[in-house]
C-alpha cells in the first residue's frame, strides 16, 4: 500500500456473513492483503426474512469473521410483505445514523457495497462526511430504476424523491464504482462526471472453478440432460420463464430427457412450483434446498449447463449478474435468457447459447440446440467461458486495481 501503514477500511453493507454475498469474499481478501476491516451491516434475514438462528437484538451484534470485524446495528427482518421491507430499508438507516453519531470507529476510507436498497449507502456517506475521508461506492443496484421495477412503483413524486437521495448520495462519494459498463452510462446521465464512474465488474469467490464431473445425491444419476439454475428465486430473476420453456420442450419431442434443478431460495420458489405443477412438467423440474455457496462448484459440475435469466426490463438489460461470473468460473456452458451486457458476453466468449429475456420459444429452441451437441462440443463451450474469465474477471487483478484507488495512484 505504499507507505507501508495499515489502512482502515470501514465497509457498510447492510447484508454480511452469513448472508451469502461477494463483499463476504472483499472484505476477506482486503485482510489478506493487510488492510484493517471493520464492516457496519444488519442483524442477518436476507433471504428468509426472519433472523438468523443465533442472531437477534440482543444476541451476536458483534462478531470477528476472517479477521473482519463485524459491527450489526438494529434492523426490523425483511418478513414477507412490502411492508416489513420497506421497514427493514428505513430502520437500517436510522440505525446507521444514530450509530455515525456515537462511534468511536476511526477509518480511513469508506467502502459501501450497495445492493438494494441504494438507501443503505447514508449511513457511510454520513461517517465520511463527518470524519473528511474517501467514500467509494460499489453500486451492484442502480436506483431509481430498481424501484420501479421489482416494486411496480410509478408514482411520479416517489421516484422523483427516491431519484434526490441517489443523487444526494452520488454527488458526496469520491467513486463510483458500476458492475458493468451499462451502468456507468445511466449513472452519467444524472449529472455525475464521467471521470468519477468506473466500471469495475464482479468476480467470483476462489471456490468457483471446474472440478471433475461427479454424480451428487440430489440429483438422479440417469442420462438426463442436466441443466441448474443456482441463486436466489425472486422477481427480478424472471424464471417464471422456465415452466412455459419446459412445456414446449415437452411437446417438441426431444429424444433426450431434460431436468431443470432448482437450487436455492427465496420469495418467488412457491409461486414458481405452482406454475411448474400447472404447466403440468413437474416431472422435468427438481428442486434443492438452498446450499453453502461452496457445494455449489459440486451441483455445477453434475450438470450439463447453467441457467440465467433475467426479466424483460431496460434495466435488467443493463444488469451484468453475479452468477454470470460464478458460472464462468465454474468452466460450464451457460443458457441465458436476457437482454444486454449478460448476452453480449455470452456471445463474445462463446460460452454457451442465448435467447431475449422472456421469450420461452427462443428459450426452448436455444435449449434444444445445446442438447444436440456432442460432448466435447459442450466441453469446449465451458472451456471458453473459462477462458473468458481468467481474462476479465481475475479476481487478483481486481483487486490490484482496487488497491490502486485507495492508494490514490490510478495511473
Amino acid at each position: 500500500m505504499g507507505e507501508g501503514l495499515k489502512k482502515h477500511i470501514l465497509v457498510v453493507a447492510q447484508y454480511f456473513y452469513p448472508e451469502q454475498f461477494r463483499i463476504n469474499d472483499i472484505c476477506t481478501e482486503w485482510v489478506k492483503r493487510g488492510y484493517k476491516v471493520t464492516v457496519l451491516t444488519g442483524i442477518p434475514n436476507y433471504p428468509q426474512g426472519k433472523y438468523f438462528e443465533g442472531y437477534g437484538l440482543f444476541k451476536k451484534r458483534k462478531e470477528i469473521y476472517n479477521g473482519i470485524e463485524i459491527i450489526r446495528i438494529p434492523l426490523i427482518p425483511r418478513g414477507n410483505n412490502s411492508i416489513m421491507l420497506a421497514l427493514n430499508y428505513l430502520s437500517f438507516v436510522v440505525s446507521g445514523f444514530f450509530w455515525k453519531v456515537f462511534t468511536k470507529v476511526n477509518a480511513d476510507y469508506v467502502f459501501i457495497f450497495e445492493v438494494s436498497p441504494m438507501t443503505q449507502a447514508l449511513p457511510g456517506v454520513w461517517y465520511a462526511k463527518k470524519r473528511k475521508i474517501p467514500c467509494y461506492l460499489y453500486v451492484q443496484d442502480l436506483w431509481p430504476e430498481n424501484v420501479e421495477i421489482i416494486t411496480g412503483i410509478t408514482n411520479k413524486t416517489i421516484i422523483g424523491a427516491i431519484g434526490k437521495i441517489v443523487d444526494y448520495i452520488y454527488a458526496r462519494c469520491t467513486k463510483i464504482f458500476t458492475t458493468s459498463n451499462s451502468f456507468k452510462e445511466s449513472i452519467g446521465k444524472r449529472g455525475v462526471p464521467a471521470e468519477k464512474i468506473e466500471y469495475w465488474p464482479q468476480y467470483a469467490e476462489d471456490f468457483y472453478r471446474p472440478i471433475e464431473k461427479t454424480g451428487i445425491d440430489e440429483i438422479p444419476n440417469d442420462d438426463a440432460f442436466n441443466i441448474i439454475f443456482a441463486g436466489n428465486i425472486g422477481n427480478a430473476q424472471g424464471l417464471d420463464i422456465l415452466p412455459r420453456t419446459a412445456a414446449l420442450i415437452k411437446n417438441g419431442n426431444l429424444n433426450r430427457k431434460v431436468r431443470f434443478n432448482i437450487v436455492g431460495d427465496g420469495r418467488y420458489k412457491d409461486t414458481l412450483v405452482n406454475l411448474v405443477n400447472s404447466a403440468n412438467v413437474s416431472e422435468m423440474f427438481n428442486f434443492i434446498p438452498k446450499q453453502p455457496a461452496t457445494r455449489i462448484p459440486q451441483f455445477m459440475a453434475a450438470n450439463d449447463a447453467a441457467f440465467l435469466c433475467l426479466i424483460d426490463s431496460p434495466l435488467f438489460a443493463m444488469t451484468i449478474p453475479a452468477k454470470l461470473q460464478s458460472y464462468m468460473a465454474c468452466g460450464i456452458p451457460i443458457i441465458a435468457s436476457a437482454n444486454g451486457e449478460t448476452n453480449q458476453i455470452i456471445k463474445e466468449a462463446n460460452a454457451g447459447v442465448s435467447s431475449s429475456a422472456g421469450n420461452a420459444q427462443q428459450t426452448a429452441s436455444a435449449i434444444i440446440e445445446l442438447v444436440s451437441k456432442h460432448k466435447e462440443q459442450l466441453q469446449q463451450l465451458g472451456l471458453n467461458a473459462r477462458t473468458y474469465y481468467d481474462r476479465n474477471f481475475d479476481k487478483q487483478n481486481l483487486l490490484t486495481r482496487m488497491d490502486k484507488y485507495f492508494s490514490g495512484n490510478t495511473k
